[in-house]
């Protein structure tokens, strides 16, 4: 891995630092924020959940307009513009007086979370079309380093110095985030770039666009889907691990055991980025690599929803992962394709949009589904991602299984 590291582009280098220490702020951030939010302002679950639905649909809104102006302005400055929101809305959140200023903090973090989206749309200007899967596979592999660690040490702060002091550490981080951006990176787009992005088209990917692009709907579809099995995991996998899982078990074991697993899901990923997954392109193209992937997720899921047990359980959540690994950056890479290269910061925004809506839809309805029984959101994540392997078929025959040159379309206005 160190070997295979000093053979990548600086630049690629500095972005996957970069995207590590602000994934890092915000998996501190993720595990105590509820609680938080319960504890210093009273707020009920329906509000706590209200208040993740309010960043996730900010990012929705704001995605794409994100990654569009990047197209016309250049990435340095909206990479920074957004940092900076997001480092003032970690400050917002340490600070915060009431339950609206929390609520101001988590949409504004959501309106500038594009951050991610233009590093994404960075990485694809810089590496050649070939390596592209496996660069945005590194950066899935930093998430879940950030999320393998930001959690255990935002729990440690918490408990070490009280429930406020987290949010500043994340501030911080966000902020170095910022000063390396300044002083590392060189903007990739060139005056004459963003002078034609500029000419290329007046506002967004239109819908018409959208609805007439078939490859591009077929990879929306699926990442939906996919996102949608995660998004129910994840909303109650505490939960199911209390009820299922570790049922019998002491509040200890309970809470021991389901932390492991979560963190068994963050090195599956970054296994299956660092390791796996560059050694899965040379076998086999994106788009087959996307069904694989959903082999994989749907065999985990099976696993959790028909036979959980601890031991089970860990091979489910390394299960799980590695599918998500190996289906996710082949989709966000074959999306960079299905439009001219003047509007790849906008396409990877729509992308992104499309996981935050499926985010705010399976977050919102995954406790109504556990209600009906513990395993419920197991058996809807498996069986979809079996559903889906049909358009995922089909998006193997219409790309040309990852081999047929990007297609440029054009942009409308609606």
């Amino acid at each position: 891995m160190i070997a295979k590291l000093k053979t990548i582009d600086r630049r690629l280098l500095t972005v996957l630092l970069i995207v590590f220490v602000q994934m890092l702020g915000a998996a501190m951030i993720m595990p105590i924020l509820p609680l938080y939010a319960q504890r210093e302002f009273g707020m009920s679950p329906q509000t706590i959940t209200l208040l993740a639905t309010s960043f996730f649909a900010a990012q929705f809104i704001a995605g794409p307009y994100l990654g569009r102006l990047s197209d016309k302005y250049g990435r340095l400055p909206i990479l920074i513009i957004s940092q900076v929101g997001t480092a003032v809305s970690f400050l917002m959140l340490a600070l915060a007086p009431s339950v609206a200023f929390l609520y101001v903090a988590r949409i504004l973090d959501g309106i500038t979370g594009g951050n991610i989206i233009v590093a994404q749309a960075y990485v694809t200007d810089i590496t050649p079309r070939a390596k592209r899967t496996e660069s945005l596979g590194y950066i899935f592999a930093v998430f879940g380093l950030g999320f393998i660690f930001g959690p255990a040490i935002g729990g440690l702060l918490s408990a070490a110095f009280g429930p406020r002091i987290p949010y500043i550490f994340a501030a911080v981080a966000a902020t170095i985030v910022v000063l390396l951006t300044w002083f590392t990176l060189d903007e990739t787009l060139s005056p004459e770039q963003r002078e034609a992005n500029r000419r290329f088209n007046k506002q967004n990917i239109g819908l018409s666009a959208i609805a007439a692009n078939k490859p591009l709907v077929l990879i929306l579809l699926i990442a939906f889907v996919g996102q949608f099995g995660l998004g129910l995991l994840q909303s109650t996998f505490a939960l199911f691990g209390e009820a299922v899982l570790f049922a019998g078990y002491s509040e200890t074991v309970i809470s021991l055991g389901i932390g492991i697993l979560l963190a068994l899901v963050g090195v599956g990923q970054f296994f299956t980025q660092a390791f796996l997954l560059p050694r899965a392109l040379k076998q086999f193209d994106e788009a087959w690599l996307v069904i694989i992937g959903l082999v994989l997720r749907t065999v985990g899921l099976f696993i959790f929803a028909a036979l959980a047990s601890p031991w089970l359980g860990g091979a489910a959540s390394l299960l799980f992962a590695m599918g998500v690994g190996l289906m996710m950056p082949p989709l966000q890479s074959l999306t960079t394709t299905t439009v001219a290269d003047e509007l790849r910061g906008g396409v990877l925004g729509i992308y992104q949009s499309t996981i935050s809506l499926s985010t705010i839809v399976s977050t919102a309805i995954a406790g109504t589904i556990f209600a009906w029984n513990a395993t419920s959101p197991y058996w809807v994540g498996a069986i979809l991602s079996l559903v889906v392997a049909l358009p995922a078929l089909v998006l193997v025959r219409r790309t040309g299984a990852g081999r047929r040159k990007p297609a440029a379309v054009s942009a409308s206005t609606d």
